[in-house]
C-alpha cells in the first residue's frame, strides 16, 4: 500500500495504491496525519489506483471526512473502481462522501 500526498492550490490530494486492507491500514493512518491538520484546503481522495478497502480503510476516510468537516472542508473521492463503490454503498458511505 503506498499513499502520497500532493498540495495543489487550496487542495490536498492524497493518492492511494495498493490494498488498503487491516495491516496497511496502521501505516495508512500514519501517512494520511497531514490531512487531518489541514485548514482551509479541501481533500480529494483519489483512489485510481486502489484495489481494495477493508473496514480499517473506511474508519481512516471516515476520519478525514470529520476532521475536514470540523474545519470547514469538503472532501471528495475520485475515480472509485465499481468493487470499492459496491462497498460504499452497502456500508452507506456513498451518501456522506462527494463522489466523482
Amino acid at each position: 500500500m503506498k499513499t502520497e500526498i500532493v498540495e495543489s492550490g487550496n487542495q490536498l490530494i492524497a493518492r492511494f495504491s495498493g490494498r488498503l486492507d487491516t495491516l496497511a491500514a496502521v501505516q495508512t493512518a500514519e501517512d494520511v496525519k497531514p490531512l487531518l491538520s489541514a485548514s482551509n484546503k479541501d481533500i480529494i481522495l483519489d483512489c485510481t489506483e486502489l484495489e481494495y478497502i477493508s473496514s480499517s480503510g473506511l474508519r481512516i476516510f471516515l476520519s478525514i471526512r470529520k476532521e475536514a468537516a470540523a474545519h470547514g472542508c469538503k472532501v471528495i473521492v475520485r475515480n472509485i473502481s465499481n468493487d470499492i463503490r459496491q462497498v460504499f454503498m452497502m456500508t452507506g458511505f456513498i451518501s456522506l462522501f462527494v463522489i466523482e
